[in-house]
C-alpha cells in the first residue's frame, strides 16, 4: 500500500489547458455622433452652397451693369464696382467674362443667347421656375432636367402658380419717399411703386415694358436705374412652408447644383423661406 502511494505521488500532475485561453486587450473606443471629418465635410458643403449663391448674385450684377451702361468699365462705374466685388469674392475669370458677354446678349464664343424657361417641382412640394440663357437650348434643357430629377425634383408646369412682372430698382438716396414719386410712376406707366428693404424706390411694370417704363421713370424722377429685371412672382395663396429638415437639405443641394451651371440666370420659387 505504501509503495502504491509513493508511485502515485511521483506521477506528474496534468495541468488543465483552457481552450480557448482568455486574454486581456485594449482598443480605441468608437463614440456615436459626428466625427471631425464629417464636421469638416458639413462645413465645406455649407460654404460651397454660399459661394454658389454669391457667384450667381455677382454674375447677375455684372450682366445687368453691362446691359444698361455698356461693357467698358472706363465708361461704366457700375460695372467697375461689380467687377471689383467679383474679384474680391474670388469669382473665376471665366465666370466674369461669361457674365459680361451675357450682358451683351452673347455667349463667350460670340453666339447670340436665347432665353430658356424650365418649370419644375422641387423637394418639399416647392414650385419653381428656372430661367436660363444659352446658345445650345437642347443640351441645356437636358442637363438641367437631369439635375432636377437627380435631386428628387420633377419637371412639370408651374408658371400658373406665378405672375410675371417687370421690376426696376433705382439708386438709393437719403430722404426718399415713395408717395412723393407716385405721379411720375403713373405717368411712366408703372403698375406699382414701393420702397424695398435697401430703402430704394422700386417700380413694378408689365414685363414687356420694363426697360421703357424704367427709363421714363428715371427721366421724370431724376433718379438713376440700379437694377432692372423681369421675374416670376409667386401668387401669395400658393406659398409653401418647408419644415422637414431632409427636404430642406435636398432643396439646398439642388439649388447649389443649379447655381453652379453658368447658363442658369435666376431661380424663382414659391417657398416662404429664402434659399
Amino acid at each position: 500500500m505504501a509503495l502504491q502511494l509513493r508511485r502515485l505521488l511521483r506521477q506528474p500532475r496534468e495541468i488543465p489547458i483552457c481552450d480557448p485561453c482568455r486574454t486581456f486587450s485594449t482598443s480605441s473606443i468608437w463614440f456615436s455622433g459626428h466625427s471631425k471629418w464629417s464636421t469638416i465635410k458639413h462645413d465645406k458643403a455649407k460654404k460651397d452652397k454660399g459661394k454658389s449663391k454669391e457667384r450667381q448674385i455677382l454674375s447677375k450684377e455684372i450682366s445687368t451693369a453691362t446691359q444698361l451702361w455698356g461693357a467698358d468699365p472706363k465708361f461704366n462705374p457700375r460695372l467697375t464696382l461689380a467687377l471689383s466685388n467679383a474679384k474680391r469674392a474670388s469669382i473665376p475669370k471665366t465666370v466674369i467674362e461669361a457674365a459680361i458677354a451675357r450682358g451683351q446678349g452673347l455667349s463667350v464664343t460670340g453666339q447670340a443667347l436665347e432665353n430658356l424657361t424650365i418649370e419644375a417641382m422641387f423637394p418639399g412640394s416647392v414650385a419653381a421656375v428656372v430661367e436660363c440663357q444659352t446658345d445650345q437650348k437642347a443640351r441645356v434643357l437636358q442637363d438641367i432636367r437631369h439635375v432636377i430629377k437627380n435631386y428628387g425634383g420633377t419637371v412639370t408646369p408651374t408658371t400658373f402658380l406665378f405672375e410675371k412682372k417687370g421690376r426696376v430698382a433705382m439708386e438709393k438716396k437719403d430722404g426718399l419717399n415713395a408717395d412723393d414719386y407716385l405721379d411720375q410712376a403713373i405717368e411712366a406707366g408703372a403698375t406699382d411703386l414701393v420702397m424695398d428693404d435697401k430703402e430704394r424706390l422700386v417700380v413694378f411694370t408689365n414685363p414687356y415694358e420694363t426697360k421703357s417704363v424704367g427709363e421714363a421713370f428715371s427721366k421724370l424722377s431724376g433718379l438713376t436705374i440700379e437694377e432692372l429685371e423681369i421675374f416670376w412672382d409667386p401668387n401669395p395663396d400658393t406659398l409653401v412652408d418647408v419644415q422637414d429638415e431632409e427636404q430642406i437639405k435636398d432643396l439646398e443641394d439642388l439649388l447649389s447644383s443649379l447655381r453652379d451651371d453658368h447658363t442658369v440666370q435666376d431661380i424663382y420659387m414659391n417657398s416662404i423661406q429664402k434659399f
